[in-house]
């Protein structure tokens, strides 16, 4: 126990050692400065070169967007995801330990091209991350902590970082056995990580943009805008274009559909209009509604309403 509890203390002061160090001190290999320039990117092309040109500059929700954007990337792993993920790796491989497991690696990527380690670990985590979307859509219970993004109304670029914290505990944990299989550096992550993050920007922005015959291979704001119509297509319910940096996944396995360009579609889910519309409320929703649903389904709950409808039927 004292193991991990040390664990935990040195995660919050060497997080925020790492924080402060990517705020005040800027580097080619700080993400905050990567996020920011990023962000101030995209947001100059939906300034100059604006798809829907009605939309104002800050959009609906804008600084919501933009809180949930710091939050998710810097203030999530300092609150708790950053002690609690070091404590998981280390019980899990403690656990490991048990059976004489030491080491997870199991392909060694050290000798292959750069090029060739860069493409392997873009095609996995990108994968992987497809298949967890899928699910978010699919899983009521996953569906409940996704629908967080899709209570955005009008696209911009950092409506892509408005997501429940939820969905980055799920996405770890998927990745975190495959990847770790692989002998990955962490240059190689941030490098993806970086790639993956303009890409995503891009694919939230009032852009036209569709890569012309590459768009087979990148997602795009034209495929992405589809993903979060309102109203879908009656025999897709779960969802179409589930692909978060590539397009491929949704190509070959048939949840592709772009019926038009889409530019005026109306956004967001059915029952949307009940949702919160602040952070807290937002991230609390999903708790507060299982919490609820538990409550009014409880024995005595269920005998008072059978006892109140046969009442009625009286």
């Amino acid at each position: 126990m004292e193991k991990y509890i040390k664990i935990i203390l040195d995660s919050y002061y060497g997080y925020w050692n790492y924080l402060v160090n990517e705020m005040f001190y800027p580097s080619w290999t700080n993400y905050f400065w990567w996020l920011l320039g990023l962000s101030v990117g995209v947001w100059l092309l939906e300034i100059f070169f604006p798809w829907r040109k009605k939309q104002a500059i800050f959009r609906k929700d804008f600084w919501l967007d933009g809180f949930y954007m710091f939050f998710n990337y810097f203030l999530f792993s300092l609150i708790a995801y950053n002690a609690i993920s070091n404590v998981a790796v280390e019980a899990f491989n403690d656990f490991l330990g048990i059976f004489g497991v030491e080491n997870l690696v199991a392909l060694q990527v050290e000798s292959w091209p750069r090029w060739g380690q860069f493409l392997l670990l873009f095609l996995v985590a990108d994968f992987i991350q497809w298949n967890v979307h899928r699910l978010l859509h699919r899983v009521p219970a996953l569906w409940e902590f996704h629908k967080v993004h899709h209570s955005v109304e009008e696209m911009g670029f950092a409506a892509h970082l408005r997501f429940h914290w939820m969905e980055t505990i799920i996405y770890k944990t998927a990745q975190y056995i495959p990847l770790a299989m692989i002998g990955f550096g962490l240059e190689d992550f941030f490098i993806v990580h970086i790639f993956a993050t303009a890409i995503g920007h891009l694919n939230h922005a009032n852009l036209r943009i569709t890569y012309g015959p590459l768009k087979y291979i990148l997602n795009n704001p034209i495929m992405h805008l589809w993903h979060h119509v309102k109203a879908l297509p009656k025999d897709r319910k779960y969802g179409v274009n589930y692909g978060i940096t590539l397009s491929l996944w949704d190509y070959l396995f048939g949840t592709d559909y772009i019926p038009h360009e889409g530019r005026d579609e109306a956004l967001g889910f059915d029952g949307m209009e009940a949702f919160p519309k602040t952070f807290w409320t937002q991230v609390s929703y999903p708790f507060v509604k299982q919490k609820n649903k538990d409550r009014f389904n409880t024995p005595q709950v269920v005998d008072d309403l059978r006892k109140a409808t046969i009442k009625v039927k009286k």
